[in-house]
């Protein structure tokens, strides 16, 4: 029987946690059965389902192209940063549906989603898309109204007499 303060057990321990912290994980190819990738997307309210299929680079928004969808150029350009980053603006089809938020909203959580998606479609895509903050979900949200305050932060007017 070991004694109470023995460093024996210790070892044991120790050594097991080694071999775990040495195990880098492996990233797999995660497609359905049409050859799909697929991940959802979030930010602020909006959330986002998105497939990624190889094609010729068509990008459909609940069921609109995409510069339909989104008018303002900053939007498209948004959407279209994961894309870019990796270099493959035509080898791709993207089909995504986007529900809540506003259009800002939902161009970011298009983004995210695209992003994931790329990365189970193809893993090398990860450490491009990982160094850019593409596949960080932005958890910044609008703070809340308080009571006895005119918004989240702003006071009534004050009025000394």
């Amino acid at each position: 029987m070991a004694e109470i303060n023995s460093l024996s057990e210790f070892s044991v321990v120790k050594s097991l946690t080694e071999t775990h912290e040495n195990v880098v994980p492996i990233h797999v190819q995660k497609l359905d059965s049409q050859g799909r990738a697929y991940a959802t997307g979030k930010r602020k309210g909006a959330v986002a389902r998105v497939w990624v299929k190889p094609g010729f680079g068509k990008i459909t928004i609940n069921n609109k192209e995409f510069d339909k969808y989104f008018a303002r150029p900053v939007l498209r350009m948004i959407l279209r940063q994961p894309i870019v980053a990796i270099n493959r603006d035509t080898q791709f089809d993207i089909i995504a549906t986007v529900t809540g938020g506003g259009l800002s909203g939902q161009a970011g959580a298009v983004r995210h989603g695209i992003s994931k998606a790329l990365t189970y479609y193809e893993p090398e895509f990860r450490t491009i898309l990982k160094k850019r903050g593409f596949l960080t979900r932005d958890s910044r949200v609008v703070e809340r109204k308080k009571y006895g305050k005119a918004k989240a932060r702003r006071s009534f007017q004050f009025s000394k007499r």
